[in-house]
């Protein structure tokens, strides 16, 4: 591994994004990408960004790419750490007795359908000059080859879709700019809101910022034909 989350495999200068910057993970990367100074900027998109982002409303995720766009900074990095697990109304189904559409529709939306408009507006960008990324947080969860647990149906699905559309935005990504990669990432247990209550005993559950480092090394270790893969947070394949 690379000095921890300095990137070098990266040209310097230009812009990284972390899209879902306001969670813990998210967070935590941008604290890392403003560390490691390989970046002329490091541009935060949230809840709370400027201009408005939202990940349901492709609208706001088009004038975000358009801002960056107009800037004139090359885009080297993009990191989308958003993703829905459970929140006040919904939790992980244990049987298909649980299954509720509007909770599906929910997943799907934030899990599957946000991040492939985001792939529409921002694969585009990537820099064609070397090295550049796009990754996506996924989960080992949404793998169908290591599925032998059950359960978790909305969750599960919706990141195998998400693996698919990585999958298939690759392919497409590699006619047009062959240098450019675009990776699903899973980022094992991390002490956020998001997958810290469903630490089983024993399972090792590591700090946000540790988590972002070695997302990061993953990202370093990298070439252009892993562009498509789905890894894990040590830099593993994983099974789709």
């Amino acid at each position: 591994m690379a000095e921890c989350g300095a990137l070098n495999s990266l040209p310097s200068g230009g812009v990284a994004i972390v899209m879902g910057a306001s969670g813990g993970i998210g967070a935590a990367l941008v604290r890392s990408l403003e560390a490691s100074s390989r970046f002329d900027a490091v541009r935060c998109l949230g809840r709370n960004s400027r201009p408005a982002w939202d990940l349901l409303d492709e609208g706001s995720i088009r004038a975000s790419a358009q801002a960056i766009q107009d800037s004139g900074m090359p885009v080297r990095l993009v990191l989308d750490a958003t993703g829905f697990l459970h929140n006040e109304v919904w939790a992980p189904e244990k049987s298909w007795q649980q299954l509720d559409a509007a909770h599906m529709a929910h997943s799907f939306a934030i899990n599957a359908i946000g991040p492939a408009l985001l792939m529409k507006h921002f694969l585009p960008l990537l820099a064609r000059d070397g090295k550049s990324v796009f990754a996506t947080l996924s989960a080992k969860v949404g793998s169908i080859g290591d599925n032998r647990l059950g359960g978790w149906y909305s969750y599960r699905a919706s990141k195998a879709a998400l693996n698919q559309l990585v999958h298939t935005a690759a392919i497409e990504l590699k006619r047009r700019n062959p240098q450019a990669i675009c990776i699903a990432l899973h980022p094992g247990t991390v002490d956020t809101g998001l997958s810290s209550p469903f630490a089983k005993s024993g399972l090792e559950v590591r700090a946000p910022d540790q988590a972002a480092v070695r997302l990061l090394d993953v990202l370093e270790g990298l070439a252009a034909g892993d562009s498509g893969g789905f890894f894990n947070h040590d830099g593993t394949p994983l099974p789709w």
